[in-house]
């Protein structure tokens, strides 16, 4: 009986100390140096729409382009191992020698981050641009980059990271295979699922033919499990999980064969924990094939059922495109592809029958990521015009994360501090809330792992609210 008693006491204590971490948060909410060491120190669990090679920051990316000496692009500020044949180039010890080199580290910071943005350029264009220009940075040295990020993530109380980490290396010769292209593009015409899926039949059996599954067996030994064990990602206060991904912009019969690998991947391996589609959602093939990359989910998921998915739908608002093209995406990734969370979504206000397809989302745990700082920088979508109060206002399971933190120039801490002070009438409940869905919609496999870091989440906000018992 004492104990019942004393455990009693301890549970409603717990919500006291909660109540007064939520009287603090409404007393502080509009003050964003107050809100951000609040949330900096608030536990926040995971981080599930997350791109690795745009959440490191560029500034290591920049040291090391000088520490190895690339060759800069002047004009475009992006740079090379070895000097390309057309551009001017230089060498960042030639730019050094001649006194540039500290114009052109501003002149980098500026193309390859949103750091002083001052509109010159399209912001949608700078972001998806800035890839490109760094991305030889990046290989072969994903290891120091995981590591900040881990670093970052404790320091922040972020526990959990669903990382979209590489693509998978194929040199895959699929040329006696292009015939499928125009194929597959007439099925799209005329909508015509059935035939589709016959085409992918077909494709399908070539690529095993041509040993698709090696490539995947391959990234997960050599690539995936090795960088994972040797840098020793998981430990008592963080854990780390990958996403595969394909890119939009490729040929139906590269993407399908990337996309087949990507899934076979993610069934083989724990740590491989789904499967996602990434690049401009409103670029030429984005546009022009979108219906078809909906049945090639579709398609795979037949094929491998226990494969986790979540696509970015409805990155896409009025003025980016036309009108009618915003009214179909983020239903099509729901009703055709059946994805298992929805990244972005800004543009579900506009998509047919939303409240429909709400209603559904909520029905079928469907969460949404919540890109807030993203939405505003490429999209130029913030506060009552974002539509973060649309899913909450129908219960749709929502998740908040970064995106491309590196890029953007922001974290976690500063999502939940703009969460707060935009909408006033999102609780500390409901946020804690949404801390949780982060980690109970992570797409981990190993359920202990999950519980762990449930339990995990427990005990830190046991912590965090217990600073506001006197408040």
């Amino acid at each position: 009986m004492t104990r019942i008693i004393t455990f009693f006491c301890f549970f409603i204590a717990q919500i006291g100390f909660s109540q007064t971490a939520a009287t603090y948060l409404e007393k502080i909410r509009n003050n964003e140096a107050l809100s951000t060491a609040f949330f900096q120190q608030m536990p926040k669990g995971g981080d599930l729409h997350h791109h690795f090679s745009g959440s490191v920051y560029a500034e290591p990316l920049l040291e090391r382009a000088i520490a190895e000496d690339f060759y800069l692009n002047l004009e475009s500020m992006a740079v090379s191992k070895t000097k390309p044949a057309k551009g001017n180039w230089e060498t960042f010890s030639s730019l050094k020698n001649n006194g540039k080199l500290d114009f052109y580290k501003q002149q980098v910071m500026q193309t390859w981050s949103a750091k002083d943005y001052n509109g010159s350029v399209p912001s949608d264009d700078l972001f998806f641009d800035s890839f490109q220009k760094f991305e030889t940075t990046i290989a072969g040295h994903f290891a120091e980059g995981l590591i900040e990020l881990k670093k970052r993530a404790i320091a922040e109380n972020v526990s959990y990271i669903e990382t979209q980490l590489s693509t998978i290396p194929c040199d895959m010769n699929v040329s006696d295979l292009s015939d499928f292209n125009t194929k597959l593009r007439q099925t799209e015409t005329q909508k015509d699922e059935k035939a589709a899926f016959k085409l992918l039949d077909e494709l399908y059996k070539s690529l095993q033919q041509k040993d698709a599954k090696k490539y995947a067996e391959d990234f997960n030994t050599n690539f995936i499990a090795k960088l994972h064990k040797d840098l020793k990602m998981d430990d008592d206060r963080f854990t780390m999980r990958y996403q595969n991904f394909v890119l939009r912009f490729m040929e139906p019969v590269d993407l399908f064969k990337n996309l087949v690998i990507a899934f076979i991947s993610a069934n083989d391996s724990k740590l491989v924990a789904g499967v996602n589609i990434v690049s401009p959602e409103h670029g030429d093939n984005s546009m022009k094939d979108y219906w078809l990359h909906m049945i090639m989910f579709k398609y795979c998921h037949a094929k491998y059922s226990d494969v986790k998915y979540t696509l970015h739908a409805g990155e896409l608002t009025l003025g980016l495109v036309q009108p009618e093209e915003l009214t179909w995406h983020i239903n099509s990734a729901i009703y055709i592809a059946g994805a298992n969370r929805i990244g972005h979504g800004v543009d579900i206000a506009y998509e047919a029958n939303s409240y429909d397809l709400l209603r559904y989302m909520t029905k079928n745990n469907i969460p949404i990521e919540i890109n807030l700082a993203s939405n505003e920088f490429i999209l130029k979508v913030k506060e009552n015009r974002h539509p973060f109060s649309l899913y909450k206002e129908f219960n749709v399971p929502i998740v908040i994360s970064t995106d491309d933190a590196g890029i953007l120039r922001t974290n976690m801490t500063e999502q939940y501090v703009l969460l707060a002070k935009r909408y006033p009438d999102v609780t500390y409940e409901t946020i804690k809330k949404y801390v949780y869905n982060s980690i109970n919609y992570s797409f981990i496999k190993d359920e202990s792992v999950k519980k762990q870091l449930l339990k995990d989440l427990d005990n830190h906000f046991k912590t965090f609210e217990t600073k506001f018992s006197n408040n």
